[in-house]
């Protein structure tokens, strides 16, 4: 498969010049299993901007796949053998010299497409937006944000950025009442974080 580039104003890590978009910078993005109105194309760039809109310096690898394969997942890295919608495991495996010039991989996150479209119908909104609500979660959990510890914070920025992103209702937003959200749980945080 070809390279994809695009072209857009890099803000994040302290750089802040337009120059072309190389495919190392975007991360891998799969889509194991189809999700109606969602091209991967798409996801790449909706990526791209979730990235720079949180400020994460290091790239995202994001796979779409089904509840079976985050229920292997779930249960291999956290020892939880249920499906989940969303996982983030940040990136802490020693990179060769070669690839970290290259990039720097942030970490990975595994979206259930099954649960997003269940989520999708729940919530009224499709499919295509439940991943990329699910996306950007997981970005921010790449980032260090952890909505079970940080009394609200993690809440409240993916408010804002749902916003700005033009995303419907966020992921803690719709499970969490405000004031349960920032009030904040006291729970051990799994490695890799989960929603």
């Amino acid at each position: 498969m070809p390279a994809l580039r695009s072209y857009a104003p890099l803000s994040s890590c302290g750089r802040s010049v337009s120059r072309p978009v190389a495919a190392a910078e975007r991360g891998l993005v799969i889509l194991q299993k189809r999700v109606p109105q969602l091209s991967q194309q798409a996801l790449v760039r909706f990526v791209l901007r979730a990235r720079r809109a949180v400020g994460l310096c290091g790239v995202p690898n994001v796979l779409v796949t089904s509840s079976i394969v985050v229920r292997t997942l779930n249960c291999r890295f956290r020892g939880e053998n249920k499906a989940t919608d969303v996982l983030s495991f940040p990136s802490t495996a020693p990179l060769s010299l070669a690839v970290r010039q290259r990039v720097r991989l942030a970490g990975d996150i595994a979206i259930s497409a099954d649960i997003a479209r269940q989520n999708a119908a729940r919530f009224g909104h499709s499919a295509a937006e439940e991943v990329k609500i699910l996306a950007l979660h997981g970005i921010l959990h790449l980032a260090g944000f952890d909505h079970e510890r940080d009394n609200g914070k993690m809440a409240r920025k993916e408010m804002t950025l749902r916003q700005r992103l033009h995303l419907p209702a966020a992921l803690i937003e719709r499970t969490q009442p405000a004031a349960k959200a920032s009030a904040g749980k006291k729970r051990a945080t799994p490695t890799p974080k989960m929603r």
